[in-house]
């Protein structure tokens, strides 16, 4: 069976989004650990924080209180996957969206912050530092892994534990002091065990063995076949191989995952219980590399984690199994506002 959830969480619903930007703590500024290039202050005083990911890009634009006024989507920017300009395009193509759902003209910022995947080093962050730079001169840059994010919009004071669980997964940790540590997030040949694509991988070897009778008759087989419009289950076979089925399509069917272990099918229960078992020893890993004591806060993100009820629950039951202190855990189904904070920290010095 599942185990009730022994954490307690913020009293903030999966799906609100989170609207309050306090001050950012000097912790928060730590884990941050921008790299700024000092600029004229801006007298419009606009904010614009990215969130760019491995599916999506979102921008949001903000005035200096916080109070977003524009949003703007754009296609995926992970440089690692799609180079750099590609990435950029479509970081431009976001912030211009923005702009125009503000009803604005492109402007000066006053603050900008990218969280960006794939940036983690620093020869990566300075490509898009001097990018950003020559994009908005006269803006406080902040360049951040997009994880951070996470941890600025989800934890009280900036530091704790940021799991990001989506199409891929990984755990981002800082200390109190501003110590960073990762765990996984190697993508999805090499790690990403607990992620909607190893999900949805998984699942669909399970129809396959299913199939031959390798494996026990499941629910997901008919559910897998009506989500793609198929019929029978050797159809998956053209459907993955032969039209190239990307690795968003099959981290997608997390959520037909997710709502089969929801009418109690024991193999999708299973497949649950061991991506909620995969992320919570990537959060033990990150807690001892930082070497955190006493409760550590934890912000989730990645739409499989903060849609998925029975994943999320998983995994908390899988952290309090491993002995791990987890409070509060926070849904943060909006990381760009974790920019915005980060923005808005830098504009103000």
């Amino acid at each position: 069976g599942l185990r009730p959830s022994p954490f307690k969480r913020s009293g903030r619903s999966p799906t609100e989004p989170v609207q309050t930007l306090g001050p950012v703590s000097d912790r928060a500024r730590l884990c941050a650990g921008r790299s700024r290039i000092e600029r004229p202050m801006n007298q419009t005083r606009y904010l614009m924080g990215i969130d760019g990911g491995g599916t999506k890009t979102l921008a949001l634009l903000a005035d200096e209180s916080g109070r977003v006024l524009g949003k703007g989507v754009a296609s995926a920017s992970n440089f690692q996957v799609i180079g750099r300009q590609a990435a950029q395009a479509a970081i431009q193509t976001a912030m211009d969206a923005a702009w125009q759902d503000a009803n604005l003209p492109p402007q000066p910022l006053a603050g900008l912050c990218l969280g960006l995947a794939g940036v983690d080093r620093p020869v990566e962050r300075a490509l898009f530092q001097e990018w950003a730079a020559q994009l908005q001169p006269q803006a406080q840059i902040v360049m951040v892994h997009d994880a951070v994010l996470v941890l600025a919009a989800g934890t009280p004071a900036g530091w704790g534990l940021a799991l990001i669980c989506g199409t891929g997964s990984i755990v981002h940790g800082c200390s109190p002091s501003g110590q960073l540590a990762r765990a996984d997030g190697w993508g999805h040949l090499l790690g990403d065990e607990g992620s909607g694509y190893a999900i949805g991988l998984t699942a669909l070897r399970a129809a396959m063995r299913a199939y031959d009778g390798r494996g026990p008759a499941t629910a997901l087989s008919a559910a897998l076949l009506e989500r793609w419009g198929l019929t029978t289950t050797t159809d998956l076979v053209p459907r993955v191989y032969r039209e190239l089925t990307g690795k968003h399509e099959i981290a997608a069917l997390a959520a037909t995952v997710e709502a089969v272990a929801a009418q109690g099918d024991p193999l999708a229960r299973s497949i649950l219980a061991t991506t909620g078992h995969e992320l919570a020893l990537a959060a033990q890993a990150v807690i001892g590399q930082l070497q955190l004591t006493g409760p550590v806060p934890c912000a989730l993100a990645g739409g499989v984690i903060v849609a998925g009820r029975i994943v999320r629950q998983q995994f908390e039951s899988a952290a309090w199994q491993l002995g791990l202190n987890l409070e509060p855990i926070t849904p943060v189904p909006e990381p760009a506002m974790g920019a915005i904070r980060l923005a808005q920290a830098a504009a103000v010095g």
